[in-house]
């Protein structure tokens, strides 16, 4: 009987050891691909390895297709606390004006017009990258930091717009930081300015995938692995954005570095690459897609489909003209291809559909009488 029961034990345990184990089995794989998470799991990041595991446990909502470098990491550590970090509220928030200029400014007068009455509402600073600027306005003297040579095309550019806004941010007041051209020119008036920058929950950075030779076909490959060809991007130079994204500008060396020396005019094969019109766009589009909108609030006509946008002289400048550039509400983004596709952004402020500009460019300075008569005699804009 006992060598019976043996036999019996041996070739079928009991039901209730079955059921445990297959109870058992079930848990585990429930627990293994239930773990919370919102994508899924890389094939280098099993149950049974922990390679490729550390960016997945650092960034637990966000996709990768590699593995990052340990700079890459390095940086978004940084970004991410920068991001979390809740910025210190002062009493009187500015909006930091920032001009880049070979010299004098040609729309100063304009400009002295929009600031009258607004004192303590706002910072200026000039990058003159040729001569001493002649000011006629109070508001302009003295607002010169140190500069340095830019050349169209160059990296300079970018080098003078982190210049500026370094020197912006020794402010403690200044919360919104606006990128503006020696041909730029308000066609708002301050307080609706002021308002919708410095309680808009976005930087206004303009970035769209162009898959033409200006846009896509601009990568150079020596940009891998921290900057991939799917996340280059393209947006106009003129930005505006809030102090977190300055900071984070000024706090970014790995993909500058990048941009500094693999996005420069006559690079390997002849190409050119921009970085005044490629580094901002993909940098929030890859370290914070959803602060930005994706459009400028600079307006800038490329219809003529040249190397440079089209010029306002003074016949050009009209009530009815000024009144349109104040109406849209939808961006366009223009692509390189020979069908040169149109691509349109709605522009959203805080959830609601509003006016995409506050500035428009590029002006000839025939039009300062022009335009500081529609400017003075008009209470619409």
């Amino acid at each position: 009987m006992m060598i019976g029961l043996r036999k019996y034990t041996t070739k079928r345990p009991p039901t209730s050891i079955i059921t445990l184990a297959f109870v058992v089995c079930f848990v585990i794989i429930i627990y293994i691909f239930s773990t919370p998470t919102s994508t899924p799991r890389s094939d280098k990041c099993s149950f049974y390895s922990s390679e490729g595991c550390r960016t997945r446990d650092l960034f637990p909502n966000a996709y990768f297709s590699r593995e990052l470098t340990d700079p890459e990491i390095e940086s978004r550590v940084v970004v991410k606390e920068l991001l979390n970090f809740v910025p210190i509220q002062t009493t009187t928030p500015k909006v930091a004006f920032m001009f880049m200029t070979p010299g004098s400014l040609p729309f100063e007068k304009l400009w002295h017009l929009f600031f009258q009455g607004h004192e303590g509402k706002f910072s200026i600073y000039v990058h003159a990258s040729k001569e001493k600027p002649r000011h006629v306005s109070r508001y302009f003297l003295g607002r010169e930091i140190h500069s340095e040579p830019v050349s169209w095309g160059s990296f300079a550019m970018v080098e003078a717009e982190r210049r500026l806004l370094a020197n912006a941010l020794l402010d403690p007041d200044n919360q919104h930081f606006v990128l503006l051209s020696d041909s730029c020119v308000p066609i708002r008036h301050f307080e609706f300015v002021y308002s919708y920058l410095l309680y808009t929950n976005v930087s206004y950075i303009e970035s769209f995938l162009d898959p033409g030779p200006h846009g896509n076909g601009r990568f150079i490959e020596h940009m891998l692995p921290e900057v991939e060809l799917k996340d280059f991007r393209k947006g106009s130079q003129w930005f505006s954005m809030k102090r977190q994204h300055a900071v984070i500008v000024i706090a970014d060396n790995l993909y500058y570095t990048k941009f500094k020396y693999h996005c420069r005019p006559n690079m390997e094969g002849g190409r050119n690459c921009y970085s005044d019109e490629h580094y901002f766009p993909t940098f929030f589009h890859m370290l914070d897609p959803g602060g930005i909108s994706n459009w400028s609030v600079t307006y800038v006509d490329w219809s003529e489909g040249k190397w440079h946008p089209r010029t306002f002289g003074a016949r050009d400048v009209t009530y009815n003209v000024v009144k349109a550039l104040t109406s849209f509400d939808q961006s366009p983004h223009i692509t390189s291809e020979p069908k040169r596709t149109v691509l349109m952004t709605p522009c959203m402020w805080n959830g609601s559909k509003q006016p995409c500009y506050l500035f428009a460019r590029k002006f000839y300075p025939d039009a300062l009488e022009r335009l500081m008569h529609l400017f003075y005699n008009t209470t619409s804009i």
